[in-house]
């Protein structure tokens, strides 16, 4: 069956609630301020889509190097990064510079895979035993990997859900690349959205630091928001709190100036 009929099948299978919850993963990429919180909440929605039982999702290195990072994961606690380098048949399909979702009974047949040190180390301890990845590139450059897993006893991961989660590989790729862009560009620094999702500002204290950032005076910031200048302190205090800094040489060192 060629690759563009199957899809076709799979397309004219899905369900309206697939999309819906399609819609709503891809908006949730985009718009999640926090990098690591969009993380999480992917591998939360991605279970409404696709049946599986743990799953985790590294970052490339910056350096360049290749190497696994920054693991977010859903019910498994062990970090994977140091093992996932020891495969050799995943490396070329990993750091390939390609976008992909595959199962690795695509790669290795079942009988072989579960003879192999990976299966045992990694898959037996854990009762996984069918797993599902995708490979996040753009530009040729490997930006990070996905992996959902099965356990033991249940069926491999059918067409239709690979369908599904390939549909979702290049809006990853896109906020993958960005994020590294802005790294590059800014640092480390988090956006006033980014903040005010993380450490849990209000709408008012997001008002302020957004102000600040913008490089207002407190006069200005007052006579803007219709507040009084203790108020204004108060929010203020309450911000350096929550992002656990004292002064504004330390805000303008967490938080930078663009969006």
């Amino acid at each position: 069956m060629s690759v563009i009929h199957r899809e076709v099948i799979c397309v004219n299978t899905l369900q309206t609630n697939d999309w819906l919850i399609l819609n709503s993963i891809i908006y949730e990429i985009y718009t999640t301020a926090d990098f690591d919180g969009m993380r999480k909440k992917f591998l939360e929605q991605m279970k409404m889509l696709v049946d599986f039982d743990s799953a985790d999702f590294y970052l490339a290195a910056a350096d360049g190097e290749h190497k696994l990072t920054a693991p977010v994961m859903y019910h498994c606690d062990e970090d994977l990064s140091d093992v996932y380098d020891t495969i050799d048949y995943g490396r070329g399909i990993l750091y390939s510079g390609k976008s992909i979702v595959y199962r690795e009974t695509d790669i290795m047949a079942d009988e072989v895979r579960t003879k192999t040190e990976y299966y045992d180390k990694v898959y037996k301890p854990n009762r996984w035993h069918y797993s599902l990845q995708m490979i996040i590139a753009k530009d040729k450059q490997f930006l990070g990997v996905v992996t959902l897993y099965r356990n033991i006893g249940k069926d491999d991961f059918n067409h239709d859900e690979v369908f599904l989660v390939d549909t979702l590989k290049e809006h990853m790729a896109y906020r993958l690349w960005q994020q590294r862009q802005n790294r590059i560009q800014f640092g480390e620094k988090l956006t006033v959205s980014a903040a005010t999702e993380k450490f849990g500002l209000t709408r008012q204290e997001h008002n302020i630091l957004h102000l600040l950032m913008e490089g207002k005076d407190n006069s200005f910031i007052c006579d803007y928001l219709s507040i009084s200048i203790n108020t204004l302190k108060k929010h203020i205090l309450n911000i350096y709190r929550k992002l656990g800094i004292r002064n504004r040489v330390q805000l303008f060192k967490k938080i930078r100036e663009k969006e």
